[in-house]
């Protein structure tokens, strides 16, 4: 447990929608576990009774009507005003007494994130193939902007203020917990992950993840983040693909010219032509918008960088 004396302003913050028999125990689990910290619920449109549960609970609880975990958080990160901030789901499946470890050491080695990687030896505690995808997703992540974590799609963190006030929150839904990944990466910050025990939801408790649906909305946020935060790879690839396309088509063209001065195919030539104008263009778009990339994030770094962030001595 962190020192009483530190005077940290810790908030947990606990995303809900339809957690009626597990919101009540996360709040207790998490209040016990971390006594100085404010213990915020955000309801989201629940048709059930979360509200009452979790106020019972000794929650302060509010609303936010836009459907969606990453609607929620957005609306969390805007209102509320901590030193470090502790975001977990709702449903009871993650350790509260990992907190307090998560929280002593991003307040000790002043880091803006820790990531509380699952740990399981509970069958039942993934739904059948969240594990492959979770694997298959953080790899695509990590490969691209960097090697630093091994669960991307954990709902249980650890943030600095500095991360929550420069966190520019795009996502509606689950994809969130990618962007928040790449918002570390892409902005080099110090960040570090704790194993944290994770159980199979209480009896009666449905997950909110559509296994499927959700899959893909994730792939397709890491898709449109590479296009905005790495566009010259994204562009190079495509410009490659569209360039030996139009090799492919018209090579065959450029064979029959050199023996007999005919273009007998004409519109394999057209196309081939036009594809190659294409990855002349895609190339020409990546180099653009990379150089706009550059002083785009250096802004955001700067203004990540105008808020202090408290270190434990």
């Amino acid at each position: 447990m962190l020192p009483s004396d530190t005077a940290l302003r810790v908030a947990v913050l606990i995303p809900c929608y339809n957690e009626e028999l597990s919101i009540a125990e996360v709040v207790k689990g998490f209040g016990a576990a971390l006594p100085n910290a404010v213990l915020y619920v955000y309801d989201n449109n629940s048709s059930d009774n979360t509200v009452a549960k979790a106020k019972e609970a000794g929650a302060l609880v509010y609303s936010e009507r836009m459907q969606g975990k990453g609607h929620v958080v957005r609306r969390m990160f805007s209102d509320i005003e901590a030193d470090y901030y502790v975001l977990v789901d709702g449903d009871a499946t993650y350790e509260a007494e990992a907190a307090p470890r998560m929280l002593k050491k991003a307040a000790s080695e002043g880091l803006d994130m820790v990531n509380g990687a699952r740990v399981t030896d509970r069958e039942a505690a993934y739904r059948r193939g969240h594990i492959l995808g979770n694997k298959v997703l953080t790899g695509l992540v990590m490969s691209i902007f960097g090697r630093r974590m091994t669960d991307m799609l954990s709902g249980y963190r650890v943030f600095s203020r500095r991360f929550v006030k420069s966190f520019p929150v795009t996502s509606a839904g689950f994809e969130i917990e990618t962007e928040l990944t790449v918002h570390a990466l892409e902005l080099n910050m110090p960040l570090a992950e704790e194993p944290t025990r994770y159980v199979e939801r209480l009896a009666g408790s449905v997950s909110k993840l559509r296994t499927y649906h959700d899959g893909f909305r994730i792939l397709k946020t890491i898709l449109s983040l590479i296009q905005r935060e790495k566009p010259l790879l994204f562009y190079f690839v495509l410009s490659l693909v569209f360039a030996i396309a139009g090799f492919c088509i018209g090579i065959g063209v450029i064979t029959d010219y050199m023996e007999t001065g005919l273009v007998p195919r004409l519109p394999s030539a057209v196309l081939a032509t036009g594809l190659e104008l294409l990855a002349g263009l895609c190339l020409l778009c990546g180099i653009v918008l990379n150089a706009t990339k550059h002083a785009r994030q250096e802004v955001k770094r700067l203004f990540y960088l105008s808020y202090p962030i408290r270190i434990l001595s």
